[in-house]
C-alpha cells in the first residue's frame, strides 16, 4: 500500500474548503454520470503511475468541454475548493496527483480532434486525447505528432503540454515550446483564455501560451491544444551499437551528427546494467551483446536509399575507426523493436524493486559521470544504480533501485545528485517537471529572482492558490 503523500513528506494543508454533499449535488447536476466518488472508484486516480505518492481525494470530475471545466473552476474558487488537473497520470515526480482531498479533475473525457490541416500540418485537439491515438489518426494522413515518449498509449496531450514533456524526438523536432502554436486555457476563476491560434507567424504582444507550457497545472487547465506536425519520414532507419566507454559514446555522436546531419533524428544511450535489467525482467533480447554502453541511433529521412547509404557509411567508419565494437543497421520491422528496448527501461525497472528516479541535463562530456559517483557514494546501500537517456539533448536519467523505499537511502541520494547537478550548472529537472517531489529544489537550477517572479505570476492568475497546491513552486518556510 502507498503511503500518503502528506504522511511521506511532511507538508501541512492549507485552509482550504472540504468538499461536501452540497458540492457534490452541484457537480452532478452539472454533469450527470460524470463525476465519481466510491472509494474503491476514486483510488486509482489517487495513486501515481509509479505507485510512490498517494492522496486522499474524495471526488473525481470528468467534464466533456471547456463550459463544463470553467464552470467546475468558477465554483470552486468561489468555495475555495482545491482542484488537482490530472491527463493521463503519468508523471514521474507526483504532480498529477493530490496531496490531500483536492477535487481531481480528469480530461479523459476530453478527447475530441477539432480539426487537421494537411497543407499546414496544423492539429487542433481537446486536451484529453491520448498522444498514441493522435500518432494513429495523422499516420493515416501522412503526418506524426512532434513528441514521442514510453508513455504514449496513456498520457493525454494537455498533460504533455502542461509539463513540456521531452521525450525521444526531441533532437529532431524542438520542444514543445516551439511546436505548440495555441492553447486554450481555463483560469484558476474559471473564466476561459481562447489563444488557439493555428498561425505560425505571431508577434502581437507577450507569447502567453508559454506561461501555461511547463506550468504544471498551476496556473490554469489547459483545455485544448494547437500543434505542428511535421510529415510522417517516408524513410525511418535505426542503427543499434555497442561501445566501449563513455568517452566513445560522446565521439560517436559527433561523427554521427557530422555524417548524418539532417535525418539524424534520435540518439539515446544506455548502460549495460539498464539492458540486463531490460533483458531479466521483461524477456526482451538485444540485437547487440557485451558492451559497456549501448546507442540506439534513429534517422527520419524522405529516400529510404539515401538514408540507408549514409547510416551503412557511418557504421563503416564508426567499426573502422574504434568507436563502435558491435553494431546493426535495423531496416525491418522486425528489427525496429529494438526501439522498444530503450523505450521499455523504465518498466524493466519498475519490477526491479522501489526506484529514485532523477531527469538531469548535464554539459555533455559530464554526463556519465553523476552515475558514477552515485554507484561509488551508494555502494551496497543500492540495487542498481543505472543511467540512460537522450543524449542528443543532454538529458541524463538516473534510475536507483532497492528493494524498497529507505527514508537513509533518500537522504544519501538527496540532495547529493542535485548539489552535483548544480556544481555543473545542470538541470535537476530535464524533461519531467517538479511536480511535489522536487519542487523544494528549485533553487539549485533556478535563482531566488526567478523563483519570486513564479510565485508572483501564481499570485496573479491564481490568488487563491486552488489550482494544484502544494506542486511545482516551493512553499514558504
Amino acid at each position: 500500500e502507498v503511503v500518503p503523500t502528506c504522511e511521506r513528506y511532511p507538508v501541512r494543508r492549507l485552509p482550504f474548503a472540504r468538499p461536501a454533499a452540497g458540492d457534490v449535488a452541484f457537480f452532478e447536476r452539472l454533469m450527470p454520470g460524470r463525476v465519481v466518488t466510491g472509494q474503491e472508484e476514486v483510488k486509482p486516480f489517487n495513486v501515481d503511475w509509479l505507485k510512490s505518492v498517494r492522496g486522499c481525494s474524495q471526488l473525481v470530475l470528468k467534464p466533456q468541454t471547456t463550459a463544463e471545466v470553467s464552470q467546475v473552476l468558477r465554483y470552486c474558487h468561489e468555495r475555495n475548493l482545491a482542484v488537482n488537473p490530472q491527463g493521463g497520470n503519468t508523471g514521474l515526480v507526483g504532480g498529477s496527483v493530490p496531496v490531500f482531498d483536492e477535487i481531481i479533475l480528469s480530461t479523459a473525457l476530453m478527447n475530441q480532434i477539432i480539426s487537421f490541416d494537411k497543407v499546414s500540418g496544423i492539429l487542433v485537439c481537446q486536451a484529453g486525447c491520448v498522444l498514441e491515438r493522435l500518432n494513429e489518426y495523422l499516420e493515416e494522413q501522412g503526418f506524426i505528432m512532434p513528441l514521442d515518449l514510453g508513455a504514449k498509449g496513456s498520457c493525454h496531450i494537455g498533460g504533455n503540454v502542461a509539463t513540456n514533456a521531452g521525450g525521444l524526438r526531441l533532437l529532431r523536432y524542438g520542444s514543445l515550446r516551439g511546436t505548440v502554436l495555441g492553447l486554450e486555457v481555463v483560469l484558476a476563476d474559471g473564466s476561459a483564455l481562447d489563444c488557439l491560434t493555428s498561425l505560425r507567424k505571431d508577434n502581437t504582444g507577450y507569447d502567453l501560451k508559454q506561461l501555461f507550457i511547463g506550468s504544471e497545472g498551476t496556473l490554469g487547465v489547459i483545455t485544448a491544444v494547437s500543434i505542428l506536425c511535421p510529415q510522417k519520414p517516408k524513410a525511418v532507419n535505426l542503427a543499434f551499437l555497442g561501445c566501449q566507454s563513455f568517452a566513445k559514446v560522446l565521439e560517436t555522436f559527433t561523427t554521427c551528427r557530422a555524417m548524418l546531419g539532417e535525418i539524424l533524428s534520435a540518439y539515446e544511450f544506455m548502460d549495460e546494467k539498464c539492458m540486463e535489467l531490460v533483458e531479466r525482467h521483461l524477456k526482451l533480447s538485444s540485437p547487440v551483446t557485451d558492451s559497456p554502453f549501448y546507442v540506439l541511433i534513429e534517422t527520419s529521412g524522405s529516400n529510404s536509399t539515401h538514408d540507408e547509404e549514409k547510416l551503412n557509411n557511418f557504421l563503416e567508419q564508426a567499426m573502422a575507426s574504434g568507436l563502435v565494437t558491435d553494431g546493426t543497421v535495423a531496416t525491418d520491422e522486425k528489427k525496429i523493436k529494438a526501439s522498444h528496448l530503450r523505450e521499455r527501461i523504465t518498466e524493466a525497472l519498475t519490477h526491479d524493486g522501489y526506484v529514485y528516479k532523477y531527469d538531469i541535463s548535464l554539459p555533455v562530456g559530464k554526463l556519465y559521470d553523476l552515475v558514477t559517483d552515485m554507484r561509488a557514494r551508494l555502494g551496497q546501500s543500492a540495487k542498481n544504480v543505472v543511467g540512460y537517456g537522450h543524449l542528443g539533448d543532454g538529458n541524463l536519467h538516473l534510475n536507483i533501485t532497492a528493494e524498497s523505499y529507505s527514508h537513509s537511502l533518500l537522504d544519501a541520494i538527496e540532495p547529493f545528485v542535485y548539489e552535483w547537478t548544480a556544481r555543473c550548472s545542470g538541470s535537476i529537472s530535464a524533461e519531467h517537471g517538479l511536480g511535489f517531489k522536487k519542487k523544494q529544489f528549485i533553487q539549485y537550477s533556478k535563482p531566488s529572482e526567478a523563483v519570486v517572479l513564479m510565485q508572483q505570476f501564481k499570485a496573479m492568475l491564481d490568488p487563491k492558490g486552488i489550482l494544484n497546491p502544494y506542486k511545482t513552486l516551493p512553499s514558504a518556510p
